[in-house]
C-alpha cells in the first residue's frame, strides 16, 4: 500500500523518522516492508491538520492515511504509555451555546461532528478501541471536564484527530488513528505527564507494526 503517515509534530515520531529517514525529506517515499510511506508533519491543531491534508490529498493518491501521536486520557484504567486505536472522533466544541446548554452542529442541522475510522482496513494488533474528542483547548478545569464527561463521555482527547478523519472522508481515503497516552485529563500538571514513555511506545509500535498493516 501507499500510506500517508500523519503526525502533528516531528518530535512525536522522531525515532521512527531517524530509523527510516535520517535525512528527512517530506517529499520522500520510504520503503517500510511492502509499503511506500510518505510522512506528513501538519503542525498542531485542527486548522493546520485540515489544511495540510486537504492540500496533499487533492494532489496525490493514497491507499491509507494513518494519524499517530500522543493523547490525554479521561480514564485512569488506561495506563500512561498505553496505545489505543480511535474508532470514533468528535468535534466536541463545534456548535452553539444556549445559556448553559450546548447545541452541537449536528443538532443545529448544519453539518457533521462525528467521524469514524476505516471499515475496510483493520489493524492486526488488539489495541483498545476508544472514542476521542478533538479540541482547540485541552481540558484542565474540573468543571469543564465534568461537563464534557456528562455530554459526550469520551475516552481520550487530541487536537487533530477529528480534523484528520474529516479531511480523509472528504478525499475518500481510508483512515486509521493510533494514539499513545501521555497524560490524564485533569487540572494541568506537567509533572504527572510522561511524554518520553508515550513517544517511545508509539514509535516502537510504528517500527514493529507499520510494515504489517
Amino acid at each position: 500500500m501507499k500510506i500517508l503517515l500523519v503526525a502533528a509534530t516531528y518530535q512525536e515520531i522522531e525515532p521512527f523518522i531517524k530509523k527510516y529517514a535520517p535525512k528527512f525529506n517530506a517529499d520522500e517515499l520510504l520503503k517500510v516492508g511492502k509499503h511506500d510511506i510518505k510522512i506528513m508533519i501538519t503542525g498542531v491543531g485542527m486548522v493546520a491538520t485540515a489544511y495540510a491534508l486537504g492540500k496533499t490529498l487533492a494532489q496525490e493518491n493514497f491507499d491509507l492515511a494513518l494519524n499517530v501521536g500522543i493523547a490525554g486520557s479521561f480514564y485512569r484504567n488506561i495506563k500512561l504509555g498505553q496505545l489505543v486505536e480511535v474508532r470514533e472522533d468528535i468535534l466536541s466544541e463545534l456548535g452553539a451555546e444556549d445559556d448553559e446548554e450546548f447545541i452541537s452542529l449536528e443538532q443545529l442541522e448544519m453539518g457533521e461532528v462525528e467521524f469514524r475510522a476505516s471499515e475496510k482496513i483493520f489493524l492486526k494488533d488488539n489495541l483498545r478501541k476508544v472514542t476521542a474528542i478533538t479540541v482547540n483547548t485541552v481540558h484542565g478545569n474540573e468543571d469543564s471536564i465534568e461537563e464534557i464527561r456528562d455530554r459526550i463521555n469520551p475516552t481520550i482527547e487530541t487536537m487533530e484527530g477529528a480534523a484528520f478523519f474529516y479531511a480523509c472522508e472528504e478525499a475518500q481515503v481510508e483512515a486509521l488513528q493510533i494514539r499513545c497516552i501521555s497524560n490524564y485529563v485533569e487540572k494541568r500538571n506537567r509533572e504527572n505527564w510522561n511524554l518520553v514513555l508515550a513517544v517511545n511506545n508509539l514509535n516502537e509500535w510504528l517500527i514493529n507494526n507499520l510494515k504489517n498493516i
